[in-house]
Parts: C-alpha cells; sequence; structure tokens
C-alpha cells in the first residue's frame, strides 16, 4: 500500500504545472514534517544545489523566462522535499521488499554509500589531525589524491560488484 501511495504522489507532483498549487504542496509538505522541517529543507537545498544552479543558468541563457524557472527550481525542491520526507518516515529497504532483485540492488547500494561516507570522514579527520597550518597547496594536494583514491576504489568495487550481480543473474 505505501508504494502505491508514493507512486501516485510522486506522479501527482510531476504532472503538477501550477507555480501556486506546487508552492502549496511545499507549504503542506512543511505542515506535515513540522518538527523536521528545517533539517529536510537544509538537506534538500544542499541535494539540489548544483543541479538547480546549472538548470537555472541555461534556462536564463536561453529561455530567459522567470516563470519556468520558477517552476521548474520549485518542482525539483518538491519531489526532492518528498522523497526525503517519505524515506524518512518509512523504511527504504521494506519499501521495496516487493522485489528480491531490488532489494538486493538498494542493499549493495546503500553499503556502497556508507562505505564511501565513512571512508571519506576518515580522510577528513585524517588530514585535520596532520595539518596544522592549511596551505592551498595541501589542500588541493588532498583533494586531489583524495579524488584519485575514491576513483580507483570506484572502478574496483565497481568490477567487483559486477561479478556479484552476474553471479545472481542481473545480466543473463
Amino acid at each position: 500500500m505505501k508504494q502505491i501511495s508514493f507512486i501516485v504522489i510522486l506522479f501527482t507532483l510531476l504532472f503538477l504545472k501550477d507555480i501556486y498549487f506546487i508552492g502549496g504542496i511545499i507549504l503542506l509538505l512543511w505542515i506535515i514534517s513540522l518538527k523536521d522541517s528545517f533539517k529536510l529543507t537544509k538537506r534538500v537545498i544542499k541535494s539540489i544545489f548544483l543541479f538547480n544552479f546549472g538548470i537555472t543558468l541555461g534556462s536564463l541563457i536561453i529561455h530567459h523566462n522567470i516563470d519556468y524557472l520558477i517552476y521548474i527550481n520549485l518542482k525539483v525542491f518538491s519531489i526532492t522535499y518528498f522523497v526525503f520526507w517519505f524515506f524518512s518516515k518509512n523504511n527504504m529497504i521494506q519499501f521495496f521488499s516487493f522485489s528480491k532483485d531490488l532489494s538486493y540492488l538498494l542493499t549493495i547500494t546503500l553499503s556502497q554509500i556508507y562505505s564511501y561516507k565513512k571512508t571519506f570522514e576518515d580522510f577528513r579527520l585524517a588530514y585535520k589531525s596532520r595539518v596544522i597550518k592549511k596551505l592551498q597547496q595541501n589542500e588541493n594536494q588532498f583533494i586531489t589524491k583524495t579524488f584519485e583514491f575514491f576513483l580507483k576504489k570506484a572502478l574496483k568495487d565497481s568490477k567487483e560488484r559486477s561479478l556479484a550481480m552476474k553471479s545472481r543473474g542481473f545480466f543473463d
């Protein structure tokens, strides 16, 4: 039942065309998530900032239509906010338990996200503990080496994951 209501609300948000109605939906979501609304709003803005900035800039150059910019930014915000709110109240793994394959893919994805997050946090804390005076060169070198590490790790992990998925029949 949760899956159906989630899909219906998500598609409703996708098909909304009126800026004021989308704004009303956002207001309703804020009211529903009263105590978590500030935290969720902050999280949503952090998540969509680059995307919305790129879309806004591109639209300003091509369309010069402020109404369209407001519409698309509100739509992205409302959908992202709804998804974050919904999964803060519902267990994501249980939500996708209707499909063995989706559950497996979600488990792989979440384990990789948490692993990368932990590794990045370890890198950040190690850098903080070893650097007394921040120099731009040290920081650039740290960022470059960290990016290089994660790129190599992602390539290695993707090979392992694809072999694991292949052994479970995902590519048949």
